[in-house]
């Protein structure tokens, strides 16, 4: 027999595992596959339905998923927001910002479903990588390493070996839990949140974003798709409210997403004035909204050991102030995918880590503090009866340097 045909072939390398097929874990396949990286997700959940109500995507993660010829997707499901304004409780204006293309991005913000998002993502990852590298009903329960892999078990007693393991799996991520087990855990801030959505009448055009209030209760409008007729939109809504202190545990894991009640909601709800908006109607009509506790977790150390690495929210769960949560998973994925195509696996982990960790951190806590909705937190100290004169109340610098420093931070300024 002949050398050339005793030769073996070289054995194919062992795929990067995904824990997590959530919008940044689907992000990072797509990326990995993009660059000719093979990967698997590996989804607890084991039926993928479109859950969720609206989130927010900022222009610097649209152009990411633009990159990946996403774009066309989201346009057919979600609204290009053109405009975020600040209101207090009583309708009147604080401050005024053009969002995504109309602030002279070359991408747009997008208001957009969770489940839509996800259900584009899910159904990309299907069609350019096969149902054989996204697996559902896979429930991690830990992993071990050895020399140059990594070895994921599974609840169901079965286990998968990679080249390298990244933790894509949430805010109760198993994976921080086994790297951390000294983490403090699950922080609340005593604020209930209330999100519904219903095909409401368009307001100020279909496009504008709305956050009104003050520290004590806020809301949250905007659309995030289609209505049934020109004159409507699938519109989204954010009832938030300080019902605790941060010394209160947060609610068992199996009360974060439960069905609200009227009765809970409404006495907030009905200290809104908003000209053109009949927010309690709205609320009213909503047929089935949830109510979740507005949570993060401390900004870690360390995200990486070895071959195993932490995204998206396992690395860094925020406040959903600011419109970041997933936009930075997004960020976490494109970035660690362009590191891995350029360095060994381990390498690319140091400078992901180096490069992501810190800007994370950074809004993690800068969340905490209110983010740039701030700027009504501020305006509501100094007249908590509103006023008549904004720049009797605050300066137009100081305003700008609230939201336009939040801009900058988290990498969307113009």
């Amino acid at each position: 027999m002949s050398d050339h045909r005793r030769r073996r072939r070289p054995a194919p390398p062992a795929p990067i595992l995904i824990a997590g097929g959530g919008v940044g874990g689907l992000t990072l396949a797509l990326s990995l596959h993009e660059r000719g990286i093979p990967c698997v997700v590996l989804e607890a959940a084991k039926e993928v339905k479109q859950l969720g109500v609206g989130i927010n995507t900022l222009p610097h993660a649209i152009r990411e998923l633009a990159a990946l010829g996403l774009l066309p997707a989201l346009d057919a499901i979600g609204i290009r927001t053109r405009e975020l304004r600040y209101l207090n409780r009583f309708g009147s204006r604080i401050w005024t910002e053009a969002r995504g293309l109309h602030a002279g991005h070359d991408t747009p913000q997008f208001s957009i479903h969770r489940g839509k998002l996800h259900g584009v993502l899910w159904q990309a990852a299907l069609e350019r990588m096969g149902p054989q590298v996204i697996r559902a009903g896979m429930r991690m329960v830990g992993f071990a390493q050895s020399g140059s892999s990594v070895t994921a078990n599974f609840s169901d007693g079965s286990s998968i070996r990679g080249s390298a393991l990244i933790g894509a799996d949430g805010i109760h991520s198993v994976l921080r839990n086994a790297m951390h087990p000294e983490d403090g855990g699950i922080r609340w801030n005593g604020i209930q949140m209330w999100r519904g959505a219903i095909e409401w009448p368009a307001h100020e055009g279909g496009d504008v974003m709305l956050i009104a209030g003050d520290m004590a209760e806020k809301l949250v409008f905007y659309p995030i798709g289609a209505g049934s007729t020109p004159e409507t939109r699938l519109t989204n809504w954010v009832i938030c409210a300080q019902i605790g202190d941060a010394t209160r545990p947060p609610p068992r894991r199996e009360d974060w997403s439960r069905p609200g009640t009227l009765e809970d909601v409404l006495p907030h709800v009905q200290r809104f004035r908003v000209p053109g908006l009949d927010v309690e109607a709205m609320v009213r009509a909503t047929p089935e909204f949830w109510e979740y506790p507005m949570c993060d977790r401390d900004p870690l150390p360390f995200w990486t050991q070895g071959r195993v690495t932490l995204l998206g929210d396992a690395a860094h769960p925020m406040y959903p102030v600011g419109s970041n949560g997933a936009s930075q998973a997004i960020l976490d994925a494109r970035a660690l995918a362009r590191l891995l195509a350029a360095h060994p696996i381990e390498d690319a982990f140091a400078a992901y880590e180096a490069e992501r960790l810190p800007a994370t951190r950074d809004l993690v806590l800068t969340n905490r503090r209110g983010g740039p909705e701030r700027v009504v937190d501020v305006v509501s100290e100094r007249a908590p009866n509103g006023f008549e004169r904004l720049e009797d109340v605050i300066a137009t610098d100081e305003l700008a340097a609230i939201a336009r420093g939040y801009a900058q931070m988290a990498g969307f300024a113009r």
